[in-house]
């Protein structure tokens, strides 16, 4: 039940509960002044108390206690039909009461917390492009206007660690490519100039291949940074289409891995270009651990309502528990992994990072026989969810 509902309850049980202790109290009080006064009145009854002298007059002693007899009698009923009418009346006003108390109750409780509301509602539609907005909750200095208050200037902290995330990001990629283009250009000219010794040239061609690991890593780090942060603008895109721009980029690097791809229609809302990096990553991946004469099945489709990507490739066989571990950063299972020639180790990381800014999920089982089963799953996006209001 909403917090509405409960205050609701809360307020009608108070409100019945008062009520019938006033109504139980009521009850006996009157009960108590009945019993004081109603005998009084009869006792001071003109035609009970003439018959009562006749009868004692006659020594009628039958009729005398019968005649008291009757008069107790009348005496009761009159209690009983006083107390009756009295019981009946606190009912019925009490449970209309009880009706109006809940329906009060139930409107002062919605404008009560809709303060909150508007706190929730901020919340629900803030993004990494809109932590410029507040909440600014007018009213009383009350414990709602603190929550509201407090929950502004964390958006304010967040907002500045946002901002200096970005800039950290842009001046890194400037600060960090610059040199290592230069020391590029500076090898390849070395490389390329008749009067170099060997010597040199073999130098500057390790060099250069140190140069460009690092300029791997680097790019890697960068895209990693980006791809955690979810995506400003997300745009329809058909995951066949993205699979199809990675495997065109692949083209040519595949050496003797067999790649079949069976594409069914999948549409999902991100960024395409993020999309396309994450097919890119899984590709390569399938086909860098893969083995000699292996294969690599890549599959897209709806399932249960979402958009899947699957990549499945031979290869190794790779243990349970390590397989979840390979998204962490750097992470390599076997020694044989850690060559320069392998990459970064960022390539799964990345795609773990888009995926979850994307709001989807990624399943990954060892396949039978050697490799791995990669299926990444996301909302799918419905022709009529992209039709125009």
């Amino acid at each position: 039940m909403s917090v509405r509902t409960r205050l609701t309850l809360v307020y009608g049980s108070l409100f019945l509960v008062t009520s019938a202790v006033l109504v139980a109290v009521m009850y006996v009080l009157t009960a108590r002044t009945l019993d004081q006064r109603l005998p009084e009145r009869t006792a001071a009854d003109p035609q009970v108390s003439a018959q009562l002298r006749i009868l004692v007059a006659k020594k009628d002693l039958s009729q005398v206690l019968a005649l008291k007899a009757e008069a107790n009698r009348q005496l009761a009923q009159q209690k009983h039909d006083v107390l009756e009418r009295l019981l009946q009346t606190s009912l019925l006003t009490m449970v209309a009461l009880g009706v109006l108390a809940v329906v009060i109750g139930y409107l002062v409780a919605g404008r009560m917390l809709r303060p909150l509301h508007k706190v929730t509602a901020t919340a629900r539609r803030l993004s990494e492009s809109t932590l410029h907005e507040r909440i600014a909750l007018d009213g009383p200095q009350d414990e709602i206007k603190d929550l509201a208050d407090t929950f502004d200037r964390m958006l304010d902290r967040l907002h500045r660690a946002f901002d200096a995330q970005r800039r950290f990001v842009a001046n890194a990629s400037h600060e960090l490519r610059t040199p290592l283009t230069i020391n590029r250009t500076v090898l390849e000219v070395a490389l390329a100039s008749r009067k170099n010794p060997p010597e040199t040239k073999a130098l500057a061609d390790v060099l250069l291949g140190n140069t460009e690991r690092h300029e791997r890593l680097i790019e890697g780090l960068l895209l990693l940074a980006r791809s955690e942060r979810e995506p400003a603008s997300r745009t329809p895109t058909p995951l066949p289409d993205v699979v199809r721009g990675a495997l065109g980029d692949l083209d040519g690097r595949t050496g003797e891995v067999d790649v079949e791809a069976r594409l069914a229609p999948a549409e999902v809302a991100g960024d395409p270009v993020l999309l396309e990096r994450c097919a890119m990553n899984l590709l390569e991946n399938a086909v860098k651990y893969n083995v000699r004469d292996g294969r690599v099945w890549v599959r897209t489709g709806v399932r249960d309502g979402e958009a899947f990507l699957q990549v499945v490739n031979t290869g190794r066989p790779v243990p349970a528990h390590e397989a979840t571990r390979i998204f962490e950063p750097f992470r390599r299972l076997r020694a044989d992994r850690v060559g320069s020639a392998d990459g970064a180790g960022l390539g799964l990381s990345i795609v773990r990072a888009v995926v979850g800014a994307h709001g989807g999920t990624i399943e990954t089982v060892p396949r039978r026989g050697g490799g791995l089963s990669i299926t990444v799953r996301l909302p799918a996006v419905g022709r009529e969810a992209l039709a125009p209001a």
